[in-house]
């Protein structure tokens, strides 16, 4: 097991200690530190800014969105950072919603996942530099076709000016449902899970293992790292602890995605909360915060963190990588827990 420090996207502002969190990460043994993006803070800034001051965790985004850049731009945004960093980027992707896509980056969401695979090969493609970037489409026309509307027909193909540190930058894909898992496991080298349950195990492994069975798939499970975003707190409280997780719950449940089209809620659906995931969505469009916060049941939060005693946590810990986790993506916001996480997990020795 590996861990990572999810610092994810910014709220109002920039997160205060997140020098101090990367730097006792890094002395703890994290494997990687990540950034994410939604609206507000982009990925990759904070990434190379803080990234700067370490010199051996890997340094990822968890996730970059896809619609924000085209596949060349983020391509040139990975190499200048693994270039940067000596070789340690990991760029982790993901399609987000149709709110964000269409409402913030003015893009169609429709075909989700064919952009995907179209996106990550065009990246493929620039990170390879074996010749000029062409790509046919139908997403990513490349170079914009000089029939199309607007088009000078002066676009040219072309390859990038610097010779990519590494061709094989690790793509990692945030993925939620089956068939996008499935995509996942054909085309990625690393598989970002969020609200992850060991519970489900079979289920995702049966969804990697299709994609991986297809022709030309990219890695086989044994070398495909699987990289779970989870809240973990040595407590003795562990109510208390759930408590502090409910309104975050509640948010992406019922806030973060349309009544007719929201993922998250749908990860819970498959997981059998399907009565509490209409309840929370209820209150929720209806602005009753508070009742959708109270209709999050404790099960529906315990079971996608790790929670309880120094060795409650560790065998926890345990059977996550039992069941297919290699890495744990952790929310830790104090340098104390950080560096206990890590004496916790790179000082066991069965480990």
């Amino acid at each position: 097991m590996k861990l990572g420090l999810q610092l994810g996207y910014w709220g109002a502002g920039p997160i205060d200690n997140a020098p101090e969190l990367i730097a006792a990460a890094e002395e703890s043994g994290f494997d990687a530190v990540f950034t994410a993006e939604s609206w507000g803070s982009d990925a990759f800034t904070p990434l190379a800014w803080w990234g700067s001051a370490t010199s051996r965790v890997r340094l990822g985004t968890a996730v970059a969105q896809i619609a924000a850049r085209p596949p060349t731009s983020v391509a040139m945004h990975a190499l200048t950072v693994d270039h940067l960093s000596g070789g340690r980027h990991i760029l982790g992707l993901g399609v987000s919603g149709p709110q964000v896509v269409e409402g913030w980056y003015g893009q169609p969401f429709a075909k989700p996942l064919a952009r995907t695979r179209e996106y990550v090969q065009v990246i493929r493609d620039v990170l390879a530099r074996e010749g000029k970037v062409v790509n046919d489409g139908p997403h990513y026309r490349l170079p914009y076709p000089a029939d199309a509307p607007g088009s000078t027909g002066l676009g040219k193909s072309l390859k990038p000016i610097t010779h990519p540190l590494r061709s094989d930058i690790p793509i990692w894909l945030g993925a939620e449902g089956p068939k996008n898992i499935a995509l996942t496991g054909e085309i990625a080298d690393g598989w970002l899970a969020i609200y992850y349950t060991p519970r489900l195990a079979d289920h995702y492994e049966e969804c990697l293992a299709e994609g991986m069975a297809r022709p030309g798939a990219r890695r086989t499970r044994d070398e495909f790292e699987v990289a779970a975003t989870v809240q973990v707190e040595i407590t003795d409280d562990v109510p208390a602890a759930i408590a502090r997780y409910k309104p975050s719950t509640a948010l992406y449940v019922g806030g973060m995605g349309a009544e007719e089209l929201n993922f998250h809620a749908e990860v819970y659906r498959r997981m059998g909360y399907g009565d509490a995931v209409d309840e929370i969505g209820a209150h929720f469009r209806a602005g009753r915060k508070e009742a959708a916060v109270a209709a999050v049941p404790d099960e529906m939060v315990r079971e996608t963190m790790i929670v309880g005693t120094a060795e409650e946590v560790r065998a926890e810990i345990g059977r996550w990588e039992s069941a297919g986790v290699s890495m744990l993506m952790v929310t830790a916001r104090s340098v104390d827990l950080v560096r206990e996480l890590g004496a916790l997990v790179y000082s066991d020795p069965d480990r």
